[in-house]
């Protein structure tokens, strides 16, 4: 029997990619303004109501020195200190809870009006499996930097964001698959090869983007295009000498000239695709255009991100024009793979 389509579901699906794209946004302020440790505890449930009154904020702000972010770094703030930092954890945490609402209630009415063919249930089984993951994750992260450091792993760090961004990817597919009907080609528009291989780059891109985060890696070299005086960072040998290969994920500097070079990759891949629109169909090149005017965007932004030694403001910014990306190119490849309609 086929499946009533409604636009519901599809609206439904755009807003959880927006509600996670802001989640992440909050997130690069909640990293970037170090508030990020300043909730000790994980409550799912009654952690939804923050503190109501000067007792309460007190509790909270002697759990808090008891952390060693607290001990090591913050012992002079006093409680009004405190809750500014705590704003933004506390935000983050409260649109994981609303993710949470917003895709569980319409899911269960969806479900049981029988929009969702097995396919979709399929999709939406993994969107809520993978939802649920991140928050796990996120507590995971969070409690890296409870234990004697007071620092979030980096690799817990670009766990929990790489896996934001892949859900997000996840669900806006979902959405245009659910909206259009589509055929799948025999033969791509763009070659598969190349929009794989976009990907593959991009995706390492913000890997090593959330590695640079976890590290502050962008506060040690704040020259563009050399690293201080020369091309590479002069600790480059030294770094391998000391780590090995684990150098290339774990030393900063390492990490930071991977990051600009796989940038520069991009903006010439992107100028690459511009020279051959001209051989795709104008919705495609719609596309191509938004896809490499979204990358020069990036990399124009991650200089000036880099050279004012990451402000707040230009390091979100930096952040959210990655998912913008990720999703255009996400559209690039719908539109060659499959041939699609308005339903």
């Amino acid at each position: 029997m086929k499946v009533k389509k409604s636009n519901a579901v599809y609206y439904w699906l755009i807003s959880g990619c927006i509600l996670i794209a802001l989640m992440v946004i909050i997130g690069g302020i909640t990293r970037l303004t170090q508030s990020g440790l300043s909730m000790v505890e994980w409550k799912p449930i009654v952690g939804a109501i923050p503190p109501l009154n000067e007792q309460e904020w007190i509790h909270e702000f002697e759990l808090y020195k008891s952390s060693p972010e607290y001990k090591f770094y913050n012992s002079h703030f006093t409680l009004s200190d405190f809750k500014s930092i705590f704003f933004w954890e506390y935000l983050h945490r409260l649109i994981g809870r609303i993710i949470g609402l917003v895709f569980i209630i319409p899911c269960l009415i969806f479900w049981s009006k029988g929009r969702f063919s097995k396919k979709m249930k399929q999709r939406i089984i993994i969107i809520f499996i993978g939802g649920l993951f991140q928050g796990i994750l996120g507590w995971f992260m969070v409690k890296s930097g409870l234990v004697k450091a007071p620092h979030v792993s980096h690799y817990r760090l670009a766990a929990h964001l790489v896996t934001a961004l892949a859900l997000i990817s996840y669900i806006y597919w979902t959405a245009m698959y659910y909206k259009q009907d589509a055929r799948r080609l025999i033969t791509p528009i763009v070659p598969a090869r190349l929009i794989n291989g976009i990907i593959a780059l991009v995706s390492l891109q913000i890997i090593y983007g959330a590695l640079v985060a976890g590290l502050k890696a962008g506060k040690m070299y704040t020259t563009f295009p050399k690293m201080g005086e020369s091309w590479i960072p002069i600790e480059l040998i030294r770094s391998f000498e000391i780590k090995g290969l684990l150098a290339l994920i774990e030393s900063p500097s390492v990490v930071q000239l991977i990051h600009r070079i796989i940038g520069i990759t991009c903006f010439g891949m992107s100028i690459y695709l511009l020279s051959k629109q001209k051989k795709y169909p104008t919705s495609i090149v719609h596309t191509i255009q938004v896809v490499s005017s979204l990358i020069i965007l990036q990399v124009l932004v991650g200089i000036a991100t880099l050279i004012t030694a990451v402000p707040v403001n230009l390091g979100v910014l930096h952040q959210s024009i990655a998912i913008l990306i990720l999703m255009a190119i996400f559209q690039l490849k719908f539109k060659s793979h499959y041939q699609w309609k308005k339903s």
